[in-house]
C-alpha cells in the first residue's frame, strides 16, 4: 500500500513544528488573546459596575428611595453610622434598619412626606 512519508509519523511531525524555538511564541499566542477577551469581556465591566455601586451607595442620603438585595423598596429617613440604614417601607410605614451594603440600586429622589 503506497502511502505518504508524512502520513506515517503525523504526530511527531505536529510535535516538530509546535515544539520548534522558532514558533514557541506564537504557541502562548492563542492563550494570550484568549486572557485578553477575557479581560476585556468580563473583568474590565465587572470592576467598571463595581466602581458605581460603590460611588452610590457612599452618595446615599436621607429621602432617597432605594431597592435592598431582598426586593425591600423603601425611601431612607436615617444614615447611622457607615454601615447601617435605616427605610421606611410603605404602606404602613414601617422603619427597618437594613445594611448599607444590601442596598442594590437607587430609584429616585425626594419622597413627599
Amino acid at each position: 500500500m503506497p502511502g505518504n512519508p508524512l502520513g506515517q509519523n503525523v504526530p511527531l511531525n505536529l510535535y516538530i513544528q509546535v515544539a520548534s524555538p522558532n514558533s514557541s511564541l506564537l504557541g502562548f499566542l492563542p492563550i494570550l488573546l484568549i486572557f485578553g477577551i477575557f479581560y476585556f469581556l468580563l473583568f474590565l465591566p465587572m470592576q467598571r459596575q463595581r466602581k458605581q455601586t460603590q460611588k452610590m451607595l457612599a452618595a446615599l442620603k436621607n429621602g432617597d428611595v432605594v431597592v435592598t438585595s431582598g426586593g425591600i423598596i423603601g425611601s431612607i429617613v436615617a444614615i447611622e453610622g457607615d454601615e447601617s440604614l435605616v427605610l421606611r417601607v410603605k404602606p404602613d410605614n414601617v422603619k427597618i434598619q437594613v445594611s448599607r451594603s444590601s442596598v442594590s440600586s437607587l430609584v429616585g429622589g425626594e419622597v413627599k412626606k
